[in-house]
Order: C-alpha cells, then sequence, then structure tokens
C-alpha cells in the first residue's frame, strides 16, 4: 500500500487545516454579509453537461467516471471510447451552478445571489499553486444584467481578500463582447473567436511571439496574425488605443461605467487596471471578465466574469449570470510562504492531563473549561515536560492535571 496522496492532491496537516477553515469562514462570512447564501452541489455532473459547457481547455482535463455494472460491459462491447463514461467530476463551481439553478428555479430569489466553496478537480499537470483537487470559493449573482451586478461582486471579493490580509492586489478588467470587437477588426473571422482566445489567454505563459507562432500554426492568415502582433505589441493599450480601432462601442461604456462605480465606492482604494489581453480560458463567458492579481503571487488569485447563455443550454431561456471567484489555493500558498501567518483571534487551547484513575473528573472539568477554552484530554505520560512542549508547538496556551493543578498554567 502507498502513504503518498495521489499527484496533484494534498494531505493537510492540523495547522494547515486550520489556516485553511480560517480562510474559508473568513470568506463565508465577507459573503453572507453583504447577502448572498450559501448553497451546495454534488461534486459530479453528467457527463453531457460537462462536454456541453464550453470550458475552454478545461474540457481535456475532466477526470471522467466509468459507467458501472452491465452499462459498462455493453460500452466495452460497443469498443466505443465515448460510451465508456456518463459522469465527471466537476472542473468549476459554474456550470453545477447553472444547473442547479435550472433545477431550484422555482425556491430561488431572482436576482439568486449564491455562495459556493468547494472542492474542484482538474486532471492537469499538477505544480505549485496548480492542483488537480482545489478548493474555489465562488460568488454569484443571477438574473441581471446591469453592470452593478460587476461592481457588487468586485467590492465583495476585495472586502474578502482585505480582511484575510492579502496585501496589495489589482483587479483587472475586460468584456468578451469588446474582445471579440477588436480580433474582428484585426481580420480575424468571427467563427474563429475562441479558437484566437484560447490562445490568446496563453499570453502570459508562453509570451506574445509564442502567441503568433501558435496562431500561425492554426493555420490562421499570415496578415492578421501579424496585424494582432502589432496591436498588442504596445504597453499598456488603453480605453482610448481600443476605442481608436473599433469606435464607440457599448462594452467601452459598460466597462467605463463599473471602474468609475466601483472608484466612486471604495474612495479609489480598489487599484483597477483595463486590460484588453484579459480573454479567462472558459468559452462560457460573454461580456465582462475580470482577474486580481496580487503583488506576492505572478499568477491570478481570483477571476470571472459573464455568462449570460450557459443556464440557457439548460432551460431554453438565457439567464443573465456573473460571477467571480478567489483562488484559494493561491491564497493559501501566499500565506504559507510568509511563514509566520497565524490565524487570529479564536479561543485559546487548553490541554488537561489525568491518569487513568480520574479520567472521569477531568472529562468533567474539561466541560466546564469549555464554557471558555478549546480543552483537549490526554492521558499524562512518563516524560511530563515533552509532552507538554509538543502540545506548546502546536499552538496550546494552558495546561491542567486533574489531581494536581488548582488552577491553569501556561505553557512556555
Amino acid at each position: 500500500m502507498k502513504i503518498k496522496t495521489v499527484k496533484g492532491m494534498n494531505d493537510y496537516l492540523p495547522k494547515d487545516a486550520e489556516i485553511r477553515d480560517y480562510l474559508q469562514s473568513v470568506i463565508i462570512d465577507t459573503y453572507k454579509n453583504s447577502g448572498y447564501e450559501h448553497i451546495i452541489t454534488p461534486i459530479m455532473e453528467d457527463a453531457e453537461n460537462l462536454d456541453k459547457s464550453d470550458g475552454g481547455d478545461n474540457l481535456n482535463l475532466i477526470f471522467k467516471v466509468l459507467k458501472r455494472g452491465e452499462k459498462l460491459n455493453r460500452a466495452l462491447e460497443s469498443g466505443n471510447v465515448k460510451d465508456l463514461s456518463d459522469m465527471g467530476l466537476r472542473y468549476d463551481l459554474t456550470l453545477p451552478l447553472c444547473r442547479y439553478f435550472a433545477n431550484n428555479r422555482a425556491n430561488l430569489m431572482t436576482p439568486f445571489k449564491a455562495i459556493q466553496t468547494d472542492r474542484v478537480y482538474r486532471a492537469e499537470n499538477s505544480q505549485r499553486g496548480r492542483l488537480r483537487e482545489f478548493i474555489q470559493c465562488d460568488i454569484d449573482i443571477i438574473g441581471s444584467s446591469a453592470p452593478e451586478a460587476e461592481v457588487e461582486l468586485i467590492l465583495t471579493t476585495a472586502k474578502a481578500l482585505e480582511r484575510i490580509g492579502i496585501g496589495a492586489f489589482t483587479v483587472k478588467l475586460n468584456d468578451r463582447a469588446l474582445l471579440r470587437a477588436v480580433i474582428e477588426k484585426i481580420g480575424f473571422g468571427e467563427e474563429s473567436f475562441e479558437s484566437v482566445c484560447i490562445t490568446f489567454d496563453k499570453l502570459d505563459k508562453i509570451g506574445a511571439e509564442g502567441v503568433k507562432a501558435e496562431l500561425l500554426e492554426k493555420g490562421f492568415d499570415t496578415s492578421a496574425v501579424e496585424r494582432f502582433g502589432v496591436f498588442f505589441a504596445k504597453s499598456p493599450i488603453t480605453v482610448e488605443d481600443v476605442k481608436a480601432l473599433v469606435g464607440e462601442n457599448e462594452s467601452i461604456d459598460r466597462l467605463t461605467y463599473i471602474m468609475d462605480t466601483v472608484t466612486e465606492i471604495s474612495g479609489g482604494g480598489i487599484k483597477l487596471e483595463f486590460d484588453i489581453s484579459l480573454v479567462r480560458g472558459q468559452g462560457y463567458y460573454t461580456g465582462t471578465v475580470f482577474e486580481i492579481r496580487s503583488d506576492e503571487f505572478s499568477g491570478a488569485i481570483a477571476g470571472g466574469g459573464r455568462y449570460d447563455n450557459l443556464i440557457g443550454k439548460f432551460i431554453g431561456e438565457n439567464i443573465p449570470a456573473v460571477g467571480f471567484s478567489i483562488g484559494f489555493e493561491r491564497i493559501f500558498a501566499i500565506l504559507k510562504d510568509r511563514g509566520d501567518f497565524a490565524v487570529p483571534g479564536g479561543r485559546k487551547k487548553v490541554v488537561l492531563l489525568y491518569d487513568k484513575e480520574n479520567y472521569a473528573a477531568a472529562a468533567k472539568r474539561a466541560e466546564e473549561f469549555r464554557r471558555e477554552y478549546d480543552v483537549t484530554l490526554c492521558e499524562r505520560t512518563k516524560k511530563t515536560g515533552k509532552q507538554l512542549g509538543r502540545y506548546a508547538e502546536r499552538g496550546y496556551s494552558y495546561f491542567f492535571t486533574e489531581g494536581q493543578s488548582e488552577a491553569l498554567q501556561e505553557l512556555n
């Protein structure tokens, strides 16, 4: 038997688990305080739902679940590989939310403001900050097409990050409809948009020359690729630069309103940046997209956008929707790298030592102490000093020895 975890999935020691619990509690509390409601969905979704979700490259990273029993036998006999699976692990929380809303719409408010904090799965090559099993923390607003929904998501997400103490960050914004207008103006056909975006989304990883090379490899027109390279060579590209290329555009007006309103409400406390190169890899995004970049981490620590067509795949009626997801694992990695991060506040911890003959008395006393402290019971060993030292290392503040102590004693 192997004691190591499966690649890309982690065990967490108690101290790490305490930090993770704290982060989730702060995020959920901030979301609830802003009027969002917590929901829970299954980790598995129907294979057809996953395949038709416009998830971009994530569709190649789905953990597929084999059919069972006689259904699997028939699938094997058919020789068709696609028949082997009928379910898969969710790769994000957006598709499950859309299915959830379609299934429970009659019992939900509209607009519906949802919280999801749960595990998702992607079958990719694991690396620092990129796991196969990881937690996402999402808030979404379903049923509103107004730009105020984006404003609210940005303000709420920023508030959560500020409460965590993540340090300085920048909110980057773009609009997929605006990006579509730019790409078509440069010379790519309308049908090429998603393919171009999938490649363009790799800009941070492979650079401008890598993007051009991949576009050429895909067979796109050389002159269009060259114009693409020339336009995006300028840095930074401003709203005025885009307006000069595509003319007056509703998406520009919407983005300007969102940024101006966030600035007004936050008193300029949230740093915002227009970024026409921001794509977001999922194909289901239809309008505004955003990411948050930390000064302490090279990648995005939060991201999201508007996906007005995804719910319509379930019910045949397009319902506007927009969401923002915090990259929980990346934030956890930042805090761990600091080395000195400790969960603030909380109740102090006591270890209550007992000998076998006075266990019942110790258990009763523990219940008394638990009105004020978190208390663990532990049978006293011969090397009591070493025993207490280990509890001190794990954040315990006091100890009490049943039958010997008169009061709580501090652990050094």
